[in-house]
């Protein structure tokens, strides 16, 4: 069984702003080494129409895994993340990020858009939907993961705004 979620949050960056952040490799390397977890930027391409893809690779070894489950899982867990943004010509990206854990642990994806707010600034909407696959603990871990999204998206959205500050 899967989740969806939605999270909607503001910025006061633009939307072009925003969008170029993400074409940049040293706003990934800057995000990935804000962040807590053992990450690495695996690829990031800039196509000629302005749609920006990235992957990343986030190393969780097997400290997240609940003790009966660990014994059924083998190697460490890495979770793949991609992101592609694309604009779509009415000063809005769209996105779809996707997310995998290594054994067929579980996924997500998410439907986002990004538009201009009346006040110059932007929004960032998404709709996510999570599947973890693990019997017993599955539905529950769901909900942990979309409690996460909620406080982790804007976080994000956050982090880009002051980069984007700092970063012109």
């Amino acid at each position: 069984m899967s989740r969806s979620f939605d999270v909607s949050t503001e910025s006061s960056a633009t939307v072009e702003q925003i969008h170029a952040a993400f074409g940049r490799e040293d706003y990934w390397l800057a995000r990935i080494a804000a962040g807590a977890a053992d990450a690495t930027l695996d690829t990031l391409v800039t196509h000629a129409d302005g749609t920006v893809t990235v992957r990343t690779i986030q190393h969780l070894g097997r400290q997240l895994l609940p003790g009966l489950v660990a014994k059924f899982v083998t190697g460490d867990v890495k979770i793949v993340q991609t992101e592609t943004w694309r604009p779509d010509g009415d000063r809005q990206v769209r996105g779809h990020v996707s997310v995998s854990a290594s054994g067929g642990l579980g996924s997500g994806r998410a439907e986002t858009r990004l538009a201009p707010t009346d006040d110059g600034g932007s929004q960032l909407h998404s709709a996510l939907r999570v599947e973890v696959k693990i019997p017993l603990v599955g539905g529950k871990l769901e909900k942990t993961i979309g409690a996460d999204l909620a406080k982790g998206i804007p976080e994000m959205l956050r982090f880009t705004t002051t980069w984007i500050g700092e970063n012109p």
